[in-house]
């Protein structure tokens, strides 16, 4: 596996960036933090359009930048799609996807234009200049065209972050799939929890300019201590679950975790299809014994793994260990000392079907 090894730093007047890490590079690696924590200093470094930054990168063993050495960015071979797509507003869909194909006739063609094409369902917008295409139709022909510079590493700096939640749902797919289907891992910038969910397959997180977490998506997010970086309202966990049926009269999909099952608003995908779903900690209520006559239609049976409590505050975290994962749940202080909550205790955990989003759920590949 490749890797990019990282120890640089950068002093700005009102900031200040150090970030060592070993980043393996497969699939998408999700570079996630609040705004401003140095997201796209960090990629704009990797790329070299930040110069100013001292330390060293390398990688694969290749020295892009050291004491003495310093790797222009059209030598590193890495693409880059910056949040606003940046198309050339005189050139058809068609022309800017040539333009960049001419400039790396001799970089190995590993990406082709009828690949291109179909993966990101260019075809109907071939013959349609910038100013005609929605937001994210101009997205996906400036992927195309970074793809079609061949690069060896794709940098994604928001991509989404000018698209509603319906184009970004639109162009999520696509990006999905692209390190399957071109070979080429991507670092992907963002601040929502929903992207790094469906899109990555590992997570880094930054805070104030520093590295505070690394690792999968799921047990990074699992952390009660990160939510300087998350947040309190978006704090939550992922598992993976697996659909067992689905109800076409009240459009509700069927799903299996570990024994339990779980029920959400249908999702049109077959029987036997694992899915990555997102579960907040504040769509998690507890109960001490099951519940009887409610609408809540999903309720876990788990076992309190672990209560932290917030002083100062009128909250606190639960982890429920509910077999094979773990939810959260944010609670207040007062239910604790009521329900007489404590480690080991064998407890409900119970979750709305429509807190699930299918917007923006992932099919697990196995």
């Amino acid at each position: 596996m490749t890797h990019v090894a990282l120890n640089v730093s950068l002093r700005l007047d009102t900031f200040e960036l150090a970030v060592a890490h070993d980043l393996p590079l497969q699939g998408i690696t999700a570079l996630f933090g609040p705004s401003g924590c140095g997201k796209t200093t960090l990629l704009r470094i990797i790329s070299g359009l930040e110069h100013r930054a001292s330390g060293t990168i390398d990688f694969a063993s290749e020295p892009w930048q050291g004491p003495n050495t310093f790797v222009a960015p059209h030598r590193r071979g890495v693409g880059y799609v910056f949040q606003d797509a940046r198309l050339f507003p005189f050139l058809n869909a068609a022309g800017n996807l040539r333009y960049a194909e001419k400039r790396s006739r001799n970089a190995p063609a590993n990406v082709t234009w009828e690949d291109v094409v179909e993966a990101l369902d260019l075809a109907p917008l071939l013959d349609r200049r910038p100013g005609s295409l929605s937001g994210g139709e101009r997205q996906r022909v400036a992927i195309g065209r970074t793809l079609l510079t061949r690069p060896r590493l794709l940098l994604m700096d928001e991509p989404l972050a000018a698209l509603d939640l319906r184009r970004k749902a639109e162009i999520l797919p696509y990006i999905e799939k692209l390190p399957a289907t071109f070979g080429v891992p991507i670092v992907y910038v963002t601040h929502s929890i929903d992207e790094v969910v469906r899109l990555a397959d590992r997570m880094i997180v930054l805070a104030d300019g520093k590295k505070i977490a690394d690792g999968g998506v799921a047990e990074t997010l699992e952390r009660p201590d990160l939510q300087i970086a998350v947040g309190r309202f978006e704090a939550g966990v992922v598992i993976d679950a697996t659909i067992t049926d689905h109800d076409r009269h009240y459009r509700l999909t069927a799903l299996e975790h570990a024994g339990q099952s779980i029920v959400m608003p249908m999702v049109e995908a077959p029987v036997g299809t694992a899915l990555r779903l997102r579960i907040r900690a504040r769509d998690v209520s507890v109960a001490v014994e099951r519940p009887r006559g409610i609408s809540v239609r999903n309720i876990l049976a788990g076992t309190v793994e672990e209560i932290v409590e917030e002083p100062g505050t009128a909250f606190a975290e639960l982890m429920i260990d509910i077999g094979e994962a773990r939810l959260r749940s944010r609670v207040t202080r007062e239910a604790v000392a009521d329900l007489k909550l404590e480690v080991g205790q064998p407890i409900y955990a119970l979750v709305k079907s429509i807190a699930f989003d299918r917007r923006i759920m992932k099919h697990v590949v196995e």
